[in-house]
């Protein structure tokens, strides 16, 4: 199912080369599943969409350009998402190999479908996250307002992502801290401001990649609308919240921290 509305969303491009990527995000996803479940792994879940951002970026980008012409917007763009991905997949492996597993896996690497559900859905999250920016660099990112504002947007969420990430495993690094939750530096205005980092720089791209756009191409701008829906209500802070309660939710500390600390960013 998730494939199939990610091959779809792809052939409404019109660029085969977008086609052929996203099969080859899934055939990643597919490759590092086998070993994953077979040795009862979640390890290089993270690491399986860094390799397919990079990938699929770097074949869309050789691709669309030769050395004699280099379209300026997408070696920017492409270099934006390849070191969002190299950060945030790096950042993720080495926390994960430090505590040893993911709880959210307890569970789900049990049962062979569960486990190859989730890692659908992981190539379905590459694919949409994506799908927008592959095809302004396949199509060669005009530079325009929207594009300048973009890439600021951009810089603005991945900063945002980078320090509260440093925060929370500096706080979790101090013994003093075992068992506490975070409620300092960004942690103090948002419950969760690395996912609102992320939401806000998937925006960033898909502004840069707007003024490239054109017919049915425009359908792919559900991207940052994806990237929030799915870390809000599915993967990230629906999960994080429930076991917040689970673990903070007797503290009036924690009680007041819920009522008084959107869990982005004012309404959102």
């Amino acid at each position: 199912m998730t494939f199939s509305i990610c091959i779809f969303i792809a052939n409404l491009t019109g660029i085969q080369n977008i086609t052929y990527a996203v099969l080859f995000i899934f055939l990643i996803h597919l490759l590092i599943f086998l070993p994953s479940y077979f040795f009862q792994t979640e390890k290089f879940f993270d690491l399986t969409g860094t390799i397919s951002y990079v990938s699929s970026v770097l074949f869309i980008f050789f691709k669309s350009n030769n050395i004699e012409s280099i379209n300026l917007g997408s070696l920017v763009l492409s270099t934006f998402i390849i070191i969002w991905s190299l950060r945030l997949g790096t950042f993720l492996f080495l926390r994960i190999k430090k505590a040893g597993k993911d709880r959210r896996f307890n569970e789900i690497k049990k049962s062979f479908s569960w486990f190859f559900m989730t890692f659908s859905v992981s190539g379905m999250w590459v694919t949409i996250c994506s799908i927008c920016a592959l095809t302004g660099i396949a199509n060669g990112i005009i530079f325009s307002i929207t594009t300048i504002i973009g890439i600021i947007i951009f810089i603005i969420g991945f900063t945002i992502e980078i320090i509260a990430d440093s925060q929370k495993t500096k706080f979790r690094a101090n013994d003093d801290n075992k068992d506490k939750f975070i409620s300092s530096g960004l942690w103090k205005y948002s419950r969760h401001p690395n996912y609102l980092g992320e939401i806000i720089l998937w925006l960033g791209i898909s502004l840069i990649s707007f003024s490239s756009l054109e017919g049915f191409q425009y359908i792919t701008l559900i991207s940052p609308i994806f990237t929030y829906l799915l870390l809000v209500y599915v993967s990230g802070i629906n999960f994080l919240e429930k076991s917040g309660k689970k673990k903070w939710g007797h503290l009036e500390s924690y009680k007041k921290y819920l009522k008084e600390t959107p869990r982005l960013f004012g309404f959102l």
